[in-house]
């Protein structure tokens, strides 16, 4: 029997909801719990209120875990430079100057 289970946290919403979009792409049923928990940031710490991504089916938590990993967000933070010189914050894929793609691993 499968359980739900957590595969992912951020104070970002829009990166939870996109992590959703993929894992559904993919065909992995998913729901975001705590959606509209900001509110209660001051009487809670921060981090209990972020936005929670589970999965329905715990035997397919790899899966999920491999295309959150290769949706090419970074986690580290690290800023990158285009070929062009143009320098970027980690979450961009694409140079917004030339159009090139990120070509470093990520």
């Amino acid at each position: 029997m499968d359980l739900m289970i957590k595969i992912y946290t951020s104070g970002d919403p829009l990166l939870i909801h996109h992590y959703r979009n993929l894992l559904e792409n993919a065909g992995i049923s998913c729901s975001i719990k705590q959606s509209y928990l900001s509110g209660g940031v001051g009487e809670l710490p921060p981090i209990e209120c972020w936005p929670e991504l589970w999965i329905e089916q715990d035997s397919r938590k790899a899966e999920a875990e491999r295309i959150i990993s290769s949706s090419g967000h970074t986690i580290d933070g690290k800023f990158w430079q285009c070929a062009c010189g143009e320098k970027h914050e980690p979450q961009f894929m694409v140079c917004w100057k030339c159009g090139s793609k990120r070509k470093e691993q990520l």
